[in-house]
This record gives structure tokens, sequence and C-alpha cells, in this order.
């Protein structure tokens, strides 16, 4: 999945919005799923407006809300501008129900593509829990080295699993 700043209007599928109060109604009675899209699509819409590491929340949201019901781990990345807004939110890695490979280069790679000056990196642990694994310390650790070559700003390493999230910012691992 691929979320850029670029959109102007939201569409929430299934939902129509009243302009003057900016709630939305929706036009059938819906599934768990749909609802569930229809809140990835408002969240992401947040997501595009704010500082995303000054509004943590907003993130955090949009990351628990993406993450839920996957049965598999999934590395992704927020690309911030150097005012920290969002230039793109991607799922770069997929793995299987206890792990996935992460490869620098590619994640250095794509900063440079998108020309982003910070990261915010995020992925779900199917388990539910949200304490960092050693391997997510190492991983964090060889991405804030090969992104400081080329001065690029590690921000924040948010694990997401079971309705909560755990940040490396906050626990002082970054």
């Amino acid at each position: 999945m691929t979320i850029s700043n670029n959109t102007t209007t939201l569409k929430v599928p299934h939902f129509k919005i009243h302009e003057a109060s900016g709630r939305y109604m929706a036009r059938r009675s819906l599934t768990d799923l749909q609802i569930i899209k229809a809140a990835k699509a408002i969240l992401a819409n947040k997501l595009n407006r704010v500082d995303v590491f000054e509004d943590a929340c907003v993130a955090k949201d949009y990351l628990i809300t993406h993450f839920s019901n996957r049965e598999h781990e999934v590395f992704s990345c927020l690309f911030l501008d150097n005012q920290h807004r969002l230039i793109a939110f991607e799922e770069l890695f997929r793995g299987t129900i206890d792990g996935a490979n992460v490869y620098p280069r590619e994640v250095v790679k794509r900063a440079l593509q998108l020309n982003a000056a910070a990261v915010i990196f995020a992925h779900n642990h199917p388990s539910g829990f949200t304490e960092p694994s050693q391997a997510d310390k190492s991983i964090t650790s060889r991405l804030q080295h090969a992104l400081g070559v080329v001065d690029i700003g590690v921000l924040d390493h948010i694990i997401v699993g079971g309705g909560s999230a755990y940040s490396f910012s906050k626990h002082g691992l970054i």
C-alpha cells in the first residue's frame, strides 16, 4: 500500500460527508471490513495534513488501524520531508507470522528516490506483543547507520500489535 500526500479531496467508500459538520454518514449497512477500510482512508487523509512526528497520535492511530487484521509481518516506512510532513507511506517488506526480511540498501534507495529528509519505520507483530525483539533493535540500528551516511534522519520505529503501539523513540531506543 502506498499513500501519498498528492490527494486533494477525500473519498471514503460507502460514506457521504456532511460538509458543514465534517461528519460521515454510511449510505447503507456495512460490514466490519468496509468500516475498517473507511477508517483507514480517513486516518490516511489526516496523516497527510500534519507534521507526522509532532502529532504522533495521528501516526499511531493510522498505523494501528492500518496493521489491524494482518496475519503476517509487514515492514513499512513513512518518508518525511524536512518539515516532517508526509511524502509517502509505503509497505516495503512482507514476511511471515513471526518475521520479515528488511534490506537497508532498499530502504536507503527508496528514501533517496523520494528525497526524504527523515523516516519513521513501522511494522506489526501479528502475535499482538509489541515489545521489540533483539532482531527489531538490530535492524533499526543498521537502518539508522545506513540512512545516516546519506543524512536522512530516523525519527522513530513503531511496532504495532494487539491494538497498541510501541515507540522506540518514546522508550529512548532512538
